[in-house]
């Protein structure tokens, strides 16, 4: 049976090597406060626990992730139940964050687009969308990065084909991000 402390061992390996990733995950933070100066928003997608990622990021941009601040505007595209539900029912799943994106997205928003694996079909749909549009994307993968490495403006590859692991540093990153957009985003005006 695995142990705790070989999981934790797992974890600080895959941290260690976390540290490859330094420069992507700083010039996606750039790219997040400069999108919020201009007055744009961020999208985020992902499935399963990607989309509970997807939701821990919005919600920390959206209320706060460590200081009291005006609210900055992303929206997690996996919450809304009734449309998930009625495109996928009505057209597929594929394209369901697309179709929010084709809604939503404006040039100069940014898409977190995060998928362990980097082959979520509807992630991708919705990363091709969005570059259409003239949205910068942030692609949060694994190793390799499948697809989505090739169709993103920018990937953070976290070093691991471990999904916990890889989900474990994605949120770390996530928390990175909502702490320097505070720190560099005008927040102060709190209501």
């Amino acid at each position: 049976m695995k142990t705790f402390s070989d999981e934790l061992a797992q974890h600080r390996d895959v941290m260690a090597r976390a540290a490859q990733c330094s420069q992507a995950v700083e010039s996606a933070a750039a790219l997040l406060v400069s999108a919020f100066s201009r007055g744009n928003k961020v999208l985020l997608c992902g499935n399963g626990g990607s989309a509970a990622d997807a939701q821990h990021i919005a919600a920390e941009l959206v209320v706060r992730y460590a200081q009291k601040r005006r609210a900055l505007p992303a929206i997690a595209l996996t919450t809304d139940s009734s449309i998930l539900t009625a495109h996928a029912n009505d057209f597929e799943f594929a394209s369901v964050f697309a179709r929010q994106i084709e809604a939503l997205g404006n040039a100069g928003d940014v898409l977190i687009a995060i998928s362990t694996s980097g082959k979520s079909q509807n992630v991708l749909e919705a990363v091709k969308i969005a570059r259409a549009k003239g949205l910068q994307v942030i692609g949060l993968t694994g190793e390799g990065g499948g697809a989505l490495a090739e169709l993103a403006t920018l990937t953070i590859h976290v070093p691991s084909t471990v999904t916990a692991r890889i989900q474990e540093i994605h949120i770390l990153i996530g928390h990175y991000w909502c702490g320097v957009v505070e720190d560099s985003v005008d927040v102060s005006q709190f209501t």
